[in-house]
């Protein structure tokens, strides 16, 4: 068994910065790149340009052999054994993957390449992108042995994804050669052995020695596959279960019940089973235009995700139809706003479902206080402060005079408000909780008309009496 391998990363973006970190973590001697110097030079002295637990831990831990961050991949590129692309993919305007970074970035490490190198897909992308990644170096000159290409695709989510890494339930290796697929084995041993796991200073998760990662072997468009099919698979759980959910809207059923039931079934589970406003992010949408787009380009009819794609785009408009139910009228209110991240645990604004709502709140008269524990910063580029946004410290201060509070991220110290107090904060006290975060009895009992999704409205006798359906 080979210790450290030498690992470039090219891409210091969610993905790109904590794979590097990571491979830093488990024993690697790791080139992170990126052509942003600002963002190297920040990274060089310690700091996390994203918000993401154990990752500023990990990002200034010493080490024997500390994280070169650079922008010279050129030189990145000779000295790695394995070189992992994990720039973006973001959608293009037909809906596909735009490829044009990964395309740019293979021109330039064949004009790097001297000696045997592994070229690494990390990122979501098409089936067949490893063989067209193939093609542009061997037109640019690379000899064929002296390369090959792999997918090792992640399965990160944003908020744990130094977790997920570390603590994996599978790691997926896609590679025809055995050269390749030996180089990745290696540099993923600590974790499928469980050797990292009797470290002192290992960060804690749900893998151990005892029960390791499983290290899967497959071609390199099988796991093309598998990172987009996994991602559209939850997509479609998230999406169904909300629109169970708008079933349950309208026959006064509780979805949490249902979704307990549901997924007591060991077949189906509980995870991403949770009512909302619909997924967001930079991975959900993207993927599943581009999974459905590849598959249309190879005559498969894929209309299972038009469907996943029209119901989380529905669902937004039945939860601001819920807050027009509960309001009567919009132009003029004063609503504030709990949560701008598309999730807990980040400040990724990206696709978030609280902005999108926020704009059209906007649009319709309304002005917006608003209150996240991260993603302030980030959505004052989106959401300039002025008559109709403003931002808050706390979520007391979001609320304050507010004719409505909406919940539309699910950070946990959101459901550990004193309600007491916020009652006493708001002008109306009118909670429209897109997350389910809360108790609608205990609510009830506070004196809140609450409103979520796909669960009845509760409120005192009298506010409830002037209260139409949503």
């Amino acid at each position: 068994m080979r210790g450290s391998l030498s690992i470039t990363v090219i891409g210091s973006g969610y993905v790109g910065l904590v794979v590097a970190v990571c491979f830093a973590e488990i024993g690697h001697q790791v080139f992170c790149v990126d052509k942003d110097e600002a963002r190297i030079l920040a990274l060089r002295r310690g700091i996390s340009p994203i918000h993401e637990e154990f990752l500023p831990e990990l990002l200034r831990k010493p080490r024997p052999n500390p994280i070169e961050f650079t922008t010279d991949l050129h030189s990145a590129t000779l000295r790695a054994e394995a070189v992992f692309i994990a720039v973006g993919t973001p959608r293009n305007c037909t809906g596909g993957a735009d490829l044009s970074f990964v395309d740019a970035v293979a021109g330039e490490i064949a004009r790097s390449i001297d000696s045997y190198k592994v070229v690494v897909e990390k990122r979501t992308v098409p089936v067949c992108t490893s063989d067209w990644i193939r093609q542009v170096l061997e037109s640019k000159g690379v000899a064929g042995n002296l390369f090959d290409v792999a997918s090792n695709p992640e399965f990160l989510r944003e908020g744990s994804a130094v977790v997920d890494f570390l603590h994996a339930d599978r790691v997926l290796i896609g590679a025809e050669a055995s050269r390749a697929a030996e180089i990745l084995r290696q540099i993923y041993i600590p974790l499928t052995t469980g050797s990292y796991y009797r470290r002192p200073d290992a960060v804690p998760g749900p893998r151990s020695e005892a029960s390791p990662p499983a290290l899967l072997h497959t071609s390199a468009r099988a796991a093309e596959i598998i990172k987009q099919a996994s991602n559209a698979f939850l997509a479609t759980k998230i999406s169904f279960i909300n629109a169970i959910a708008h079933l349950c809207d309208a026959t006064g059923v509780d979805v949490e019940q249902v979704a307990c039931g549901i997924g007591a079934d060991h077949r189906i589970g509980r995870d991403f089973l949770h009512a909302g406003i619909g997924y967001g992010g930079p991975c959900f949408a993207k993927d599943i235009a581009a999974f459905r787009s590849v598959a249309e380009q190879l005559g498969v009819d894929f209309g299972l995700l038009r469907e996943v794609e029209e119901i989380n785009a529905a669902q937004k408009a039945r939860f601001l139809h819920k807050v027009r139910s509960a309001l009567g009228t919009l132009p003029g209110r004063h609503i504030g706003v709990l949560g701008l991240a598309y999730k807990a645990g980040t400040d990724d604004i990206r696709e978030s479902p609280a902005v999108a709502l926020i704009r059209q709140l906007q649009d319709e008269g309304c002005a917006v206080a608003a209150h996240d524990p991260a993603a302030m910063e980030r959505s004052k580029e989106v959401l300039p402060p002025g008559p109709r946004m403003s931002y808050a410290g706390d979520p007391y201060a979001a609320a304050h005079d507010a004719d409505a509070l909406l919940v539309l991220s699910d950070w946990p110290e959101f459901a550990e408000l004193e309600l007491p107090r916020l009652y006493g904060t708001l002008r109306r006290p009118i909670v429209i909780d897109g997350r389910n975060l809360f108790d609608p009895a205990v609510m009830a009992e506070h004196g809140f008309t609450y409103l979520s999704v796909g669960r009845p409205t509760a409120a005192p006798r009298e506010a409830l009496a002037g209260l139409s359906r949503p």
